[in-house]
């Protein structure tokens, strides 16, 4: 995830909330994208904002993987399930490996938790500076401005033996941000805790999004059948 402050508290909740999730479908599909696109020889793949690495489990057979993300919390878990692989802590928008890969992916609209075009423009030039050339960058955004509907109620719930989680959340639109407000119910044999937090997301607009893209060195387009329903992905092939 892009945020050091979100998910703190539920890193290790996180897997069972998004159990939902086809990461091994999602992983295929990044997969078969890469190689229709991908121009470099090599097999390194960057995977940033990567969570507690769900998608590394699936697409770690095919490349040397490596992640980045801005939480400590879920790092610490993505090294637990994965301990061959390699983890920094590091913000997308100004990160240096000092290293170049052929494919770097952005996934689950982490991309999102940006704070607005200046934004964007630092972690694009970013992804670039770790791309060869003819690599591929995907990147999975938010859902589509137009089809964003703003007082939308979600719940999800998680009903294991040993904890059970019930979330809800409102999302609601102000100018081309959103505002998820999360409330959580916890119950473990310790007890029940309650806690909330809110995500600030930005929407970006496809046309701009592509411009910053072509003006950082990338042949770049943007697929509307993406991951997830109404989110699409943007995919750039580094001239």
């Amino acid at each position: 995830m892009g945020n050091a402050g979100l998910y703190s508290d539920f890193a290790k909740y996180y897997d069972l909330i998004y159990e939902w999730k086809d990461y091994k479908k999602e992983s295929e599909t990044v997969h078969k994208l890469v190689k229709k696109f991908k121009k470099s020889t090599g097999n390194k793949l960057l995977d940033i904002a990567c969570g507690t690495g769900n998608h590394i489990q699936f697409l770690k057979k095919h490349y040397r993987i490596t992640g980045i993300d801005l939480n400590g919390q879920m790092l610490k878990i993505a090294r637990k399930k994965f301990p061959k692989t390699r983890f920094f802590k590091a913000d997308m928008k100004n990160f240096n490996l000092k290293k170049e890969f052929d494919a770097v992916v952005c996934l689950f609209s982490s991309i999102a938790y940006l704070k607005g075009y200046g934004d964007l423009e630092k972690a694009i030039k970013c992804f670039a500076k770790h791309l060869k050339k003819g690599g591929v960058l995907i990147i999975e955004p938010f859902v589509e401005k137009k089809a964003f509907k703003s007082g939308t109620m979600h719940a999800q719930f998680v009903n294991k033996p040993e904890v059970k989680i019930a979330r809800i959340n409102t999302s609601n639109r102000k100018g081309d941000k959103v505002i998820l407000d999360f409330h959580y119910l916890i119950g473990t044999p310790k007890g029940i805790k309650y806690s909330k937090e809110k995500h600030a997301i930005f929407l970006f607009d496809a046309g701009n999004f592509l411009k910053i893209l072509r003006k950082h060195g990338f042949k770049a387009k943007f697929l509307k059948n993406g991951l997830l329903k109404n989110r699409g992905l943007y995919v750039g092939v580094k001239k």
